[in-house]
């Protein structure tokens, strides 16, 4: 009963926080890639199963879930520690990107609802904006020449680039200081769990948009509004922009 207790006010408490945050005036907005702006967790999906495939093995949906928002070597720690020591880890990492780029050649990567009017109307408020994701460099850059947006930024932090990859809070404290902006002045813009903790951990506000799966009850407390599509964020960071305008204009 206590036990319980506690754990009710210490995630009030934390709701508390964030909805703090969320009402406090932005100065900057950080994106994830994969998942929140492209669509291509479903292509590393169909890849990577693929590349399991050829090498006899069956890699699972829930395994693939659970890799969302990882840096790619901890995605290569969890397929060895779920498929066992025995996994051709040398020979999946050889096999997928090849995979990985005959998909995009036939198929492209799609954006997701919404990017483009989000980016728009950030350039027209002349708010700064970075990628933080848990992909390599080349990875990231191949990935925002391919969707078509790798001009709207000028920042871009990748998961090679810090020592904890994401729920740590490294990269998005990255971001924000590559900015120039304090980490309590940014919204990070998330699809996954992962994301989500590491952008609450680093002091940011946290939306997210959920891609192919839900929140976790976690990720779900840390993030100060879930929604559907980029839409929905560019009405919520809208509003909360033209009350800090109205504000600082009385």
């Amino acid at each position: 009963m206590g036990q319980a207790l506690g754990l009710a006010k210490r995630t009030l408490h934390t709701m508390e926080q964030r909805m703090t945050l969320a009402t406090q005036p932005f100065q900057a907005v950080i994106f994830d890639m994969d998942g929140l702006m492209l669509d291509t967790e479903r292509i590393y999906h169909r890849t990577w199963q693929r590349a399991g495939h050829e090498l006899g093995y069956s890699i699972s949906d829930a395994f693939m879930l659970s890799t969302i928002g990882r840096t790619f070597p901890d995605c290569y720690r969890l397929l060895v520690e779920t498929y066992g020591p025995d996994f051709p880890l040398a020979a999946f990492q050889a096999r997928w990107p090849a995979r990985w780029h005959e998909d995009v050649a036939r198929n492209g990567v799609p954006q997701k609802p919404g990017l483009i009017a989000l980016l728009d109307w950030l350039d027209a408020q002349a708010i700064p904006k970075a990628v933080a994701t848990s992909t390599t460099r080349d990875e990231a850059h191949f990935t925002l020449r391919a969707g078509g947006i790798a001009d709207r930024f000028a920042v871009v932090v990748t998961g090679d680039e810090v020592a904890h990859g994401k729920p740590a809070p490294d990269i998005y404290q990255l971001a924000a200081a590559r900015l120039g902006v304090t980490p309590t002045r940014c919204v990070a813009l998330e699809d996954s769990d992962a994301g989500v903790l590491s952008a609450a951990a680093a002091g940011m506000v946290a939306m997210m948009v959920p891609d192919t799966k839900q929140p976790s009850p976690e990720a779900a407390t840390q993030a100060t509004h879930v929604v559907t599509t980029l839409h929905e964020v560019t009405r919520l960071l809208a509003a909360r922009w033209n009350g800090s305008a109205d504000e600082a204009g009385t």
